[in-house]
């Protein structure tokens, strides 16, 4: 198998969408999962042409790679577990299983990607890709020059400083934030260090990708240029974060 792509036994099996690389484990742990006859053990590595069994069944093919631009309401919560009300899966009631790249706050509303594939996630949140996310926040009292001169140039939150970014003021009471980090309830934190409460928070863009027509509680798929624009982006991307990153990097 020296010419065949090898892949973790438990990345192998999660990819055909039978269950999560950690239900995976557990699976290859207690003896549940056999390649070419014999039980596997933990950390074997694998590849396209190999049998792997689970429980005796043949995996499934795996599916085709799923990319979707969702809208998130307000109220919607980011978790991909079900028993969980108002939870991000059973709002889309997507036909496969998918999961959502980072999250939102539930008061949060926007532009939120899910998909079927692993690789692709563990790419986007890599803290260290400073990847773009813009946002339009309204906050609860006149926005101030040396506000936005601030929020501009850091604000010191979760024992540190928050990356300069582009603010710009665009009312009364609102402005437009592009962060390139994305730190536990960012933009709220920076808000309250500086006086003021968020009171509306709306995610539009991330990367090269538009919040644009999608109504709150409406998805589509992303299309062909949009996916390839992705891929090229995250090309140079590892795969795990650096120790000292964040993975809340679609946080805001």
């Amino acid at each position: 198998m020296s010419d065949t792509q090898l892949y973790r036994l438990n990345k192998f099996i999660s990819d055909t969408g039978l269950c999560s690389r950690r239900e995976a484990d557990k699976l290859i742990e207690t003896g549940q999962v056999s390649v070419n006859g014999a039980v596997a053990p933990v950390g074997l590595k694998v590849g396209e042409h190999d049998q792997v069994l689970v429980q005796g069944k043949p995996l499934k093919a795996k599916p085709k790679r799923v990319y979707l631009a969702y809208h998130k309401p307000v109220g919607i919560t980011c978790t991909t577990e079900r028993h969980i009300h108002g939870n991000i899966i059973d709002a889309i009631r997507y036909p496969e299983r998918i999961f959502p790249i980072g999250r939102l706050d539930k008061p949060s509303e926007g532009l939120i990607f899910l998909t079927n594939d692993g690789d692709i996630v563990n790419k986007i949140l890599r803290a260290g890709n400073a990847h773009d996310k813009e946002y339009v926040v309204t906050v609860n009292k006149p926005i101030t020059e040396r506000f936005i001169q601030q929020m501009s140039r850091g604000v010191p939150i979760l024992d540190t400083v928050t990356l300069p970014c582009s603010v710009v003021q665009k009312s009364k009471q609102s402005f437009n934030i592009t962060l390139t980090q994305g730190l536990n309830r960012q933009i709220r934190r920076m808000c309250e260090y500086l006086g003021y409460e968020v009171q509306t928070l709306k995610r539009t863009r991330i990367m090269h990708i538009r919040l644009a027509g999608l109504k709150p509680g409406q998805w589509r798929l992303l299309d062909d240029v949009e996916i390839r624009m992705l891929e090229a982006q995250l090309l140079s991307s590892s795969k795990t974060a650096e120790p000292g990153t964040s993975n809340h990097s679609f946080d805001d």
